[in-house]
């Protein structure tokens, strides 16, 4: 299995999400899971990558290249894919993948996410989506989605695009019972 991975690179942050993000990590390896990350070097994206390293894990990097020229690459990641923008960076993180798995970040782990999850709105994407919403980070989010159901922005269906869970031992899971989703979610995709 292999498993795409949104997550921060800030090393600011509180340190249960690392303590998550290597629970998470270990669980994976368990399962010999590969993952394919955004390679940085530090913040949640370097916390899971030197577990990964450490312990033989199979791991994917996806960098633009001028994220390289200011030396953001994890210097031990030797599967390494540089794209030309950040958009291929996005299509490669989908390619070949089983799921996606976010954890708590900044802009660009939502940009991905939200993007992630339109596409499968839209019927072009069918893969698992899992939060991890470690220390409630989350819950303002699963609250807009929820809202936006209710609202009628959204349907009702689209509730059953992602699960949100609130510990990494429930991530695997959690992609395993995952709602089947199809090419005819285009058919729902607005309400009508």
């Amino acid at each position: 299995m292999r498993i795409t991975v949104y997550c921060s690179s800030s090393a600011q942050i509180n340190k249960l999400y690392f303590e998550a993000t290597r629970q998470l990590a270990l669980a994976f390896l368990q399962e010999n899971i590969e993952i394919i990350i955004g390679g940085g070097a530090i913040g949640l994206m370097g916390a899971l990558t030197d577990v990964y390293i450490d312990n033989g894990g199979k791991i994917k990097g996806i960098m633009p290249k001028f994220m390289k020229e200011v030396e953001w690459a994890h210097k031990g990641i030797s599967d390494f894919v540089f794209t030309d923008t950040m958009h291929e960076r996005k299509e490669k993180f989908l390619e070949n993948t089983d799921a996606i798995v976010a954890l708590p970040g900044g802009s660009g782990t939502l940009e991905e996410l939200i993007e992630v999850i339109t596409l499968k709105r839209l019927g072009k994407f069918f893969k698992p989506i899992i939060i991890l919403n470690t220390n409630g980070f989350y819950d303002p989010l699963q609250q807009l989605f929820e809202n936006s159901v209710k609202e009628k922005f959204m349907h009702e269906k689209h509730l059953d695009m992602w699960e949100f869970v609130k510990h990494p031992k429930d991530v695997i899971p959690a992609i395993k019972n995952s709602t089947t989703w199809t090419k005819e979610a285009i058919q729902f995709a607005t309400n009508r």
